[in-house]
């Protein structure tokens, strides 16, 4: 399970400068088989009215990467809530935690 303890400053910083107002793990972050080789599997709710591009995606992953010093897959919970895969919208919604809200 990986401990987010020790990065909670950096995230908060990276949470006010993209307009980030809730982040939660989900994932093999939150199982006991996470390990050295795992990603980062982390679920945001943006501010209302902030739209980014893909190309802003890939630089707040990339960002998050050098945070934690490993990849990171960022998912917007907005996307999650209005898919239409039930069983993909499940398993993230009902596994997520809440670690940071701002």
């Amino acid at each position: 399970m990986f401990d987010i303890r020790p990065y909670i400053e950096k995230l908060e910083e990276f949470c006010r400068r993209w307009g980030i107002t809730e982040v939660a793990l989900f994932g093999s972050a939150l199982r006991d088989d996470f390990g050295p080789d795992s990603d980062i599997d982390l679920l945001a709710r943006f501010e209302s009215g902030v739209h980014w591009t893909i190309l802003d995606h890939v630089q707040m992953e990339d960002e998050l990467a050098e945070i934690f010093g490993r990849k990171v897959d960022l998912v917007n919970r907005m996307a999650v809530e209005e898919s239409e895969n039930t069983r993909r919208k499940k398993a993230i919604l009902g596994t997520a935690e809440v670690i940071l809200v701002r």
